[in-house]
């Protein structure tokens, strides 16, 4: 089999960039996969490939767990995963890209910054090879270069240093492809031309057979289900979906369709209407709070009006962008009036990472709102076990919203309170 993660020594170092052209290039047969809790990346990976991204986060989940949900989706000829900030980054939380990779016995290259430099390229791929001897780093991808005598030079050195370490290859610096576009979001509508360009010139002076050399690996045994079991039920679930309330994780989309005998995806850029024998409601993180994302909903009436009915006696499990539209309002803008909460939108984003709910699960939070008082407030959320902890969730009677985004497989015995089975 063959797997691949694209890894760096931080942020912004061009690993979407480097991913974006692989999946293009081997959109026929690949997975793609998201190391951490993201979720905008597996939107851009899904809309570059046509198939669905899945996140692997060894914090939400244990090794065994991420392990099967690794083997569970790698049904094609390729995965490639896209790292998460630096390599050894998140390793405080187990959940870096090292450790995902030394998990699943998956290769990594790394994307080096050979900009204005040649020796010291190799000095630092030195430091990130002995920092943990049971690494997964077997290649490299020279990026941001002017020249092939610039490469030449950074790759005779590395290979004069390594004798367990491939040069696959360069990226230049500033393509003519990347003027128009800053490689966002924005790509997602992008025409197939244009990541046709982009991933031929990222992929001009790249070794593609030396590349998928190095991606074979051997995956682990599929142990068996390392999960709670469950009893399907006889019960409709309504899972909102739209350009603001996105941000699903796939597997927890698919683990509902198991759990529930029904399934329907409500539309509220379309006005759609949650159907009335539905027994629960789930609302996904996304944006409601900025002006151009309420544009999209604020005349959603029926939309409103079904989720207000419904709330009156059943169930609704609602995270970030969903609880915002639960509350009161946002500064100015008017929700749904569900929950007895009001926020605001702030300048500076008020949490971001991995946190602890006093409610039992673990999960991600990254929001620029906050709440006007918390005095409501049924759980907290805290970045350890024993920090400092806010109010981050609210209820009313069957009505469950909270800011925290988390894995439901894993924890479905505790969200049988919030699910109502």
């Amino acid at each position: 089999m063959k797997s691949i993660c694209i890894s760096a020594v931080s942020s912004n170092e061009g690993k979407t960039l480097l991913t974006t052209a692989l999946l293009y290039h081997f959109k026929k047969s690949v997975r793609a996969y998201k190391i951490g809790p993201d979720y905008i990346d597996p939107q851009f990976h899904e809309a570059i490939c046509n198939k669905a991204s899945i996140n692997l986060d060894t914090f939400i989940m244990n090794e065994n767990q991420v392990n099967w949900i690794f083997n569970k989706y790698n049904d094609q000829d390729i995965s490639v995963l896209e790292g998460v900030m630096g390599f050894y980054d998140g390793m405080d939380k187990g959940s870096s890209a090292y450790d995902v990779t030394k998990l699943l016995n998956v290769p990594t290259i790394l994307l080096l910054d050979g900009s204005g430099s040649y020796i010291t390229v190799s000095a630092v791929l030195k430091g990130l090879k002995t920092y943990k001897n049971d690494n997964t780093i077997k290649a490299v991808v020279l990026n941001k270069l002017s020249s092939s005598m610039h490469y030449e030079l950074i790759k005779n050195q590395i290979e004069k240093d390594f004798d367990d370490i491939t040069v696959l290859g360069w990226i230049k610096n500033d393509l003519p492809s990347l003027k128009e576009t800053h490689l966002g979001l924005d790509l997602i509508d992008a025409n197939k031309e244009l990541l046709e360009d982009i991933s031929k010139e990222i992929l001009e002076h790249i070794d593609l057979d030396a590349l998928q050399t190095a991606s074979r690996f051997k995956p682990n045994e599929t142990l068996s289900y390392p999960f709670d079991s469950f009893i399907k039920q006889n019960k409709k679930i309504s899972i909102i979906k739209d350009k603001n309330f996105s941000f699903l994780y796939y597997d927890n989309i698919k683990f509902l369709e198991e759990l529930f005998n029904e399934v329907e995806f409500i539309n509220p850029t379309k006005d759609e209407t949650i159907s009335k024998d539905s027994h629960l409601v789930y609302i996904p993180g996304g944006y409601v709070e900025t002006t151009r994302a309420y544009e999209n909903i604020k005349n959603s009436l029926n939309f409103k009006n079904s989720l207000i009915e419904h709330a009156k006696s059943k169930h609704i499990y609602a995270e970030c962008a969903g609880l915002l539209y639960l509350g009161k309002k946002v500064d100015e803008k008017q929700m749904s009036n569900i929950l007895d909460v009001e926020f605001t939108l702030t300048p500076k984003r008020t949490r971001l990472g991995y946190y602890y709910c006093s409610s039992g699960l673990k999960g991600h939070a990254f929001h620029y709102t906050k709440p006007l008082d918390t005095k409501n407030a049924v759980n907290i959320l805290s970045k350890s076990k024993d920090g400092k902890a806010e109010g981050a969730s609210w209820s009313k009677n069957k009505v469950y919203g909270t800011y925290l985004h988390t894995m439901f497989r894993n924890n479905i015995n505790i969200l049988k309170d919030y699910f109502g089975i």
